[in-house]
């Protein structure tokens, strides 16, 4: 059976997309797209979880979708968002030793973004 290998992209809308994207950029490290080409990422696992209307995890009702962002050492990435003055949130809940460790970020639209460094072997 064919079967889909990946995820592609991910498009939402934004009122200043190139602002957006340099701040993916310059605080997460992800390449805009351009004639050149467009961020590659690591291989590892991707999540793919539809979750209740009802549910709670993305913060704000109103947000539709939340990214979730592999990182390599999500200390470091900490210190360095919470010095560009960006509010890092993290709660012990969240940390799963088996899956690994979590934290929340919101792009300067308001998108909650899931920093995870995975477990080891993941």
């Amino acid at each position: 059976m064919a079967r889909v290998t990946g995820i592609g992209g991910v498009f939402f809308r934004s009122n200043d997309p190139a602002a957006l994207a340099a701040w993916y950029h310059e605080h997460l490290g992800i390449d805009p797209v351009s004639e050149t080409g467009a961020w590659t990422q690591a291989a590892g696992p991707t999540v793919f979880a539809p979750f209740s209307q009802g549910t709670d995890y993305f913060g704000d009702p109103a947000q539709q979708f939340m990214i979730n962002f592999r990182v390599d050492d999500l200390k470091a990435l900490t210190a360095q968002l919470e010095a560009a003055g960006i509010t890092v949130e993290t709660r012990e809940e969240w940390d799963m030793p088996e899956i690994g460790t979590f934290a929340r970020i919101h792009d300067p639209d308001g998108n909650p973004i899931e920093l995870w460094q995975p477990a080891d072997g993941i």
